[in-house]
C-alpha cells in the first residue's frame, strides 16, 4: 500500500469521489471481505461487492488473497493507498489555472500548488516506473508574527535570501544541470 496516491483520470476521481465508495476506501485500512466491510458500513454485502468491483476496475483496490468462511472462499480486496488526492489534472483544462505570477495573491498560491501536485504525482510515477528514487525537499514549518509590518518586513528578507541563494547555486550552462522548481509559500495557519 502506497501512502498517497494521486488521481488524474477524471474517471477514477469520480469513483474515489462517490460517497459510498468513499466510505470503502476508508475503511479498507487493512485487507478485508466484501461481506466484513458490508458489516463495517452498514450495506448489503451484494451492494458493497458492487462498489467493489468499480474501485477495482479504476485501480483504487486490489486483491489481497482469500480467506475460507464455512465452505466458501472470500476474496479479500485492500486499498492501493492510505489517502488519495485528486490532481487539477483530473478536471482536464479547467483544473490548470494559468495567472501572472503575483506573490501576494491567493489565486496565484493555488495555482501553483495545483501545479507542484501535478508536476510532483507525474515524477513520482515515473520515478517509481523506473524503479528510482525521486529527490525531493519539503521545509514546513509555522511562524507567528507580532504585527503586519513584521510579516512585511520577513517577506522581503525572506525574498532577498532566496534570490541571493538562487544566484549563487542557479547554473543552467552545466552539462546534465537538472532544473528544479522552488516554491515557499506562507498563509494564515486554519483554526484547529
Amino acid at each position: 500500500m502506497r501512502d498517497v496516491e494521486v488521481i488524474e483520470d477524471p474517471a477514477t476521481a469520480a469513483a474515489a469521489l462517490d460517497p459510498v465508495r468513499a466510505r470503502l476506501l476508508a475503511a479498507l485500512t487493512e485487507p478485508a471481505s466484501a461481506a466484513s466491510l458490508a458489516t463495517r458500513v452498514g450495506l448489503t454485502r451484494q451492494k458493497v461487492n458492487y462498489h467493489l468491483r468499480a474501485l477495482e476496475s479504476h485501480g483504487l483496490v486490489e486483491p489481497a488473497g482469500t480467506r475460507q468462511w464455512g465452505g466458501l472462499t472470500e476474496r479479500l480486496f485492500a486499498a492501493t493507498a492510505a489517502a488519495y488526492l485528486v490532481s487539477p489534472a483530473a478536471l482536464g483544462s479547467v483544473g490548470t489555472v494559468t495567472m501572472k505570477p503575483d506573490r501576494l495573491s491567493v489565486s496565484y498560491l493555488l495555482a501553483v500548488a495545483g501545479r507542484t501536485l501535478r508536476e510532483v504525482a507525474g515524477l513520482a510515477r515515473r520515478a517509481a516506473q523506473a524503479g528510482k528514487p525521486l529527490s525531493t525537499l519539503t521545509l514546513d514549518t509555522e511562524i507567528a508574527f507580532r504585527s503586519a509590518r513584521d510579516r512585511s518586513a520577513f517577506t522581503d528578507e525572506l525574498t532577498t535570501l532566496v534570490a541571493d541563494l538562487v544566484s549563487r547555486y542557479h547554473d543552467e550552462s552545466t552539462p546534465g544541470a537538472r532544473l528544479h522548481r522552488l516554491v515557499v509559500t506562507a498563509h494564515p495557519k486554519p483554526a484547529e
